[in-house]
């Protein structure tokens, strides 16, 4: 067992609202203890062959996280970190500036669906948000469904819903606890009735109405022998007639010779035809039609070649447009011709990352990604532009969300010192107003963002955006916070949190970097940070680290790293690598063991496409040589670090984080902290509680804080 006995909390020197009631020594809080001994974490013999290499797994025990063992285990952990946090000097301060600053009316892009419209909002504090429906944008809203009513405490949310055709029902999944395991309710819009029914067995699935609304198309798993839902298998798409129970669903169409695809339904035209969208990775799809009329229905190739992503925008005429990047680095709009089964190019691949495409009133919507700022352009059919949506400000765009047949549509513009606001968009004026503004309780004049780009290990230049007080001194004196994603092709656009103001609002830096690995500059930039470039996205955060430090902003003991899901993987690699570089880390619902990730669940296994798999030879080597579990060196002083994760986690399984923290706390060569802390009633993050994100940040940010000196 390891004892710690040296993390020094020293006196703290906070601006603005830390200041407030803190003035007297009787008001300061007292400084923690910080003597504690870790649980002692058993060893197990297990060794597994890889390619002729014998790799030790002596946590292997910890993967059974239902048995009593690890619950047990996973208890010592939470009663050592959770007093030690609560007793932080800066955490009560850090929670009640959180949940002023978090108190503010928030608006998600509204649209019309059905001659109705519908928006979803959360006063300020409410555990989740609202959806609203109402006859037009200036018409009495009604509440169509609250999740806060769902559960005591918040933890059952809404995930995904669609609005049928007409807009008279709606069909929409919860999640209890933050699953990924999702369940199908229906409502009539008209009359706000629930239905009886509740359909189980889903995860990642889309919900696709018939045109008259009797029913539709979803996809869902099998169950195993016990009777249980079992996600390691495929699943397979069946139909949903209103009214009638789940068991008489009938399944429509599986890929028997195929476990490792994944169909999902796209009802398109009149009803009478359906889009399988099939997936198995995140870098290519492929594309089959299907004659819903015909009994012995076989699916016919659109795009088979598995030669790049195919995502269906929509239908227009006998011609369905796709967003692809094959053939487009940077991504292009191509129209696929149902009758003569022709291909032709609408919008062309430019410089700038096509990102998304919307049909609107007969014209395409395209939102492009350039340098990590949102551009917004609108073309004919044709590919012709038509003209330039003028975006006010730097920063990322999302919506467009209307009907097809809409004229008029909407949009939000935000970044990190912009909460954003929500514009209405008339396609035929091609003009914009300004339809909903949203204000915060902060003064963010005093703020300034900034971008750089660095160069990373291989002389590749990196782009990063860095958010302080106007007027900051580089001297080498801030608390700074580096974040990083680097995967699956997300791009981390520009956008308001309410918990990082928190942090900047105290003097402290905060920075974005945009690695290798992420979509900012297309497909390229995305496949340069996979399989067995992987060590690229690792280079480039470490690059983003030292520029930090070498031009002035903070210095190795005051820079901390954060990162969740694959950047939860990115903050243990870097750590593991280069624990030189920082005071401090906050890895959360991480990817940490690279040779067992796959095993969980099929939708793990398919993350291959970004990280490889430890049954391949090559792969193996790569993976083994940044695996943060595999990578930790006894008696190595490594940064202070905070382990986060969810015990209700399906997605990235918990016992990556409680294999990680096993070891850290084993190998562990100096005073710095370990801990590990278990959110029960809570997952990967989607669907988490405002009082139960509060609760987590004040906690990471009060322990930045006392690390960070």
């Amino acid at each position: 067992m390891n004892r710690i006995t040296g993390f020094t909390i020293a006196a703290l020197s906070l601006s603005g609202a830390f200041l407030q009631g803190c003035s007297s020594a009787d008001n300061a809080p007292a400084k923690p203890d910080t003597s504690f001994t870790y649980p002692e974490t058993p060893k197990v013999e297990q060794q597994d062959a890889y390619h002729g290499a014998n790799v030790s797994d002596p946590y292997r025990w910890l993967e059974a996280m239902n048995s009593d063992a690890v619950k047990a285990w996973v208890g010592k952990q939470n009663a050592l970190a959770r007093p030690f946090l609560e007793s932080l000097p800066t955490r009560v301060q850090y929670k009640e500036r959180i949940t002023t600053l978090w108190d503010y009316e928030k608006y998600r892009v509204p649209f019309f669906k059905g001659g109705k419209f519908f928006y979803s909002h959360n006063n300020g504090l409410q555990n989740q948000y609202v959806l609203f429906v109402a006859s037009s944008p200036d018409g009495e809203p009604q509440v169509l469904i609250d999740p806060n009513t769902f559960s005591e405490d918040g933890t059952v949310s809404m995930a995904e819903y669609e609005i049928s055709p007409r807009a008279n029902k709606v069909a929409y999944m919860t999640s209890d606890g933050g699953s990924d395991w999702k369940t199908i309710r229906v409502r009539d819009i008209n009359t706000f009735e629930e239905s009886e029914e509740t359909l189980a067995g889903v995860k990642f699935t889309n919900i696709s109405w018939l045109p008259d609304e009797s029913g539709f198309y979803y996809s869902r798993y099998p169950k195993n022998a016990a009777g249980e839902w079992d996600d390691k298998q495929s699943v397979s798409i069946y139909f949903h007639k209103l009214g009638s129970e789940q068991n008489e669903d009938r399944q429509v169409f599986a890929f028997a010779n195929e476990p490792k695809w994944a169909p999902y339904p796209v009802v398109i035209g009149d009803g009478s035809t359906m889009l399988i969208i099939v997936n198995e990775g995140f870098d290519s799809n492929a594309v089959y039609t299907y004659d819903l009329t015909a009994p012995d229905s076989t699916p016919k190739p659109v795009f088979d070649k598995w030669d790049g992503l195919y995502d269906f925008i929509d239908m227009h005429g006998s011609e369905l447009l796709f967003l692809t990047n094959h053939d487009a680095p940077s991504s292009k709009v191509i129209a696929y011709d149902l009758h003569g089964g022709t291909v032709r190019d609408v919008i062309p691949a430019t410089d700038a990352t096509l990102d998304d495409a919307a049909l609107l009133d007969g014209k395409l919507v395209a939102q492009y990604i350039r340098n990590v700022k949102s551009e917004v352009a609108v073309y004919d059919l044709q590919g012709n532009k038509l003209h330039d949506i003028a975006m006010p400000g730097i920063g990322s765009v999302e919506g467009f969300y209307d009907d097809k047949s809409s004229q008029k549509t909407y949009y939000k513009l935000t970044s990190y010192t912009n909460p954003g606001a929500i514009y209405e968009h008339d396609l035929s004026a091609a003009e914009s107003q300004l339809y909903k503004a949203i204000s915060v309780p902060a003064d963010l004049d005093k703020f300034e963002l900034r971008q750089v780009f660095y160069t990373s290990k291989d002389g590749t230049q990196v782009p990063m955006f860095i958010v302080h007080q106007r007027g900051l001194e580089l001297d080498g004196s801030h608390k700074t916070l580096l974040y990083g994603y680097g995967g699956f092709n997300v791009s981390l656009m520009p956008r308001y949190s309410a918990t990082r103001m928190a942090w900047v609002e105290q003097g402290n830096v905060l920075a974005i970097a945009n690695l290798r690995g992420g979509g900012e500059y297309g497909q390229a930039w995305h496949k340069a940070g996979t399989r067995l470039q992987k060590q690229n996205v690792f280079d480039d955060f470490i690059a983003a680290g030292e520029y930090l430090i070498d031009n002035g902003y903070t210095t190795s003991s005051r820079l901390a790293i954060q990162g969740g899901s694959n950047g939860g993987l990115l903050v243990g690699a870097a750590i593991t690598q280069r624990p030189d570089l920082f005071g401090a880390a906050l890895p959360a619902v991480g990817v940490l063991d690279m040779l067992r990730y796959h095993t969980p669940n099929a939708n793990a296994r398919a993350w291959s496409t970004d990280y490889g798999l430890s049954e391949n030879a090559d792969e193996f080597d790569a993976l083994y040589a940044y695996s943060p579990v595999h990578n930790t060196v006894a008696g190595e002083c490594y940064p202070a670090t905070l382990i986060t994760t969810g015990d209700h986690d399906d997605r990235v399984v918990p016992w990556h984080s409680y294999k990680f923290a096993a070891v850290l706390q084993r190998d562990q060569g100096c005073s710095n902290p370990v801990l590990l802390r278990v959110e029960t009633r809570a997952g990967h993050g989607a669907g988490t509680p405002t009082w139960m994100r509060i609760e987590s940040y004040a906690d990471q940010w009060a322990f930045l804080e006392a690390a960070l000196q």
